[in-house]
């Protein structure tokens, strides 16, 4: 059994061989490249540079023999960064917050002021800033922040997905899809409700859903009506190449949903149940939803609007109970994650402790298929890497379906 027929299997809610497995299968899915660097040099790993490849998150793009040594099922195809021209791009030097080393993409329009790093677009506007000591980069410019009127949410541009980004995807699906063996997991780039809170702001978003909900609806009407687009013309280059459709909107926080499950029901699952059915009729593949937090009360209506993946299974969050979870929802879902809490186990657990942790949870999601093994979102930057050999150690030895 290759690791593609073994993902599919999984989803399908079989049990295959063993569990698969997933590491940079997507963007919630990888490792920081703090955390990398560690890795490499704790495996005698000596070869290849650390390539940045999304360096608001400072993740990494692992090396061939990593996922190998890990036992990787899963390949991303991703979309473009904007203003990038190729995701192997020219790649130059960068300094990690560590003072470690590694490379981004030229392109990026990377600076230092007295407050940090920042991210310009091409006309010259912060996007992004990281203050000096911190390890990530926040967004700081929200274009419909001021935006007063429905008529100005019509009025603004959405951007469609390019000709030349779309000749780009269709000759990588077929690199990274030409052998058949892994699962590729196709990003689209569609995120409804994170990018109305990123275009009006977090705050003002929230204050809009609660207060003024045709604001809300105006800018959502056309967030999907972009995303449906978007999709006919990713699914018409790239829909026989990829095997999963990557789609994401956070919905909880640690301690529960952001809205209520009324408030999304009429707000934002309409919208959502649009995109998802329209991809599912489209391609005839499963929809993949990232989705953080504690969500218990929201997965109903998930299921609903078309979700047939859940990632990242964040179990150390209020009411995300693995038991729970896979006794209520492992007929209808497939969890993807839920592998190891980033949040109080990996960072500070020995390796024994990380290998019962690991070991514990697999008896719990991987009965009946359903499931494919990662950490609870990105490895983060302080992970000792002995924890992280324990936990995909622990993965493939105890992964494995008896009856194989």
């Amino acid at each position: 059994m290759n690791s593609r027929q073994r993902v599919m299997a999984a989803i399908g809610h079989q049990e295959a061989d063993r569990v698969p497995i997933d590491l940079n299968g997507m963007r919630s899915t990888g490792i920081m490249a703090i955390a990398y660097n560690r890795l490499k040099a704790c495996m005698g790993l000596s070869d290849g540079e650390t390539k940045v490849y999304d360096i608001t998150q400072q993740l990494a793009e692992p090396a061939n023999a990593v996922l190998e040594r890990f036992g990787v099922d899963v390949l991303p195809l991703p979309r473009l960064p904007k203003g990038l021209s190729s995701v192997h791009s020219r790649w130059v030097p960068y300094t990690l917050p560590d003072n470690s080393q590694g490379l981004i993409p030229a392109e990026l329009n990377l600076e230092h002021d007295s407050a940090g790093w920042l991210i310009r677009d091409s006309d010259g506007r912060i996007l992004y800033r990281m203050p000096d000591g911190a390890l990530y980069f926040d967004t700081v410019y929200h274009p419909l922040a001021q935006a007063e009127s429905i008529a100005e949410i019509e009025a603004y541009e959405l951007p469609l997905i390019s000709d030349a980004e779309l000749d780009w995807l269709g000759r990588e699906a077929k690199r990274v899809s030409a052998s058949g063996e892994k699962a590729i997991m196709g990003h689209t780039g569609i995120n409804l409700y994170e990018t109305a809170q990123r275009l009006r702001g977090w705050e003002q978003f929230m204050l809009d859903l609660g207060g003024n909900q045709a604001m809300a609806q105006a800018l959502m009407e056309k967030l999907t009506e972009n995303a449906l687009q978007n999709l006919e013309r990713y699914l018409g280059v790239v829909g026989q190449h990829v095997d999963i459709l990557q789609m994401g909107d956070d919905l909880g926080t640690q301690n529960g949903p952001q809205i209520s499950p009324k408030m999304y029901r009429r707000l934002i699952k309409p919208y959502h149940q649009r995109v998802f059915q329209f991809a599912k009729k489209t391609s005839n593949k499963p929809v993949f939803l990232h989705c953080c937090g504690s969500i218990y009360p929201l997965l109903p209506d998930l299921i609903e609007a078309g979700v047939d993946i859940l990632n990242p299974v964040q179990i150390a969050a209020v009411g995300m109970d693995p038991a729970s979870l896979k006794r209520d929802f492992g007929r209808d879902l497939v969890f993807w994650g839920g592998g190891a809490d980033t949040q109080r186990v990996l960072p500070f657990a020995s390796p024994e402790e990380v290998r019962a942790h690991v070991q514990k949870l697999i008896e719990i999601f991987a009965p009946g298929g359903g499931y494919v093994f990662c950490a609870v979102h990105n490895i983060q930057a302080d992970v000792p890497p002995e924890n992280i050999m324990a936990m995909y150690a622990t993965a493939q030895l105890y992964g494995r379906y008896l009856e194989h």
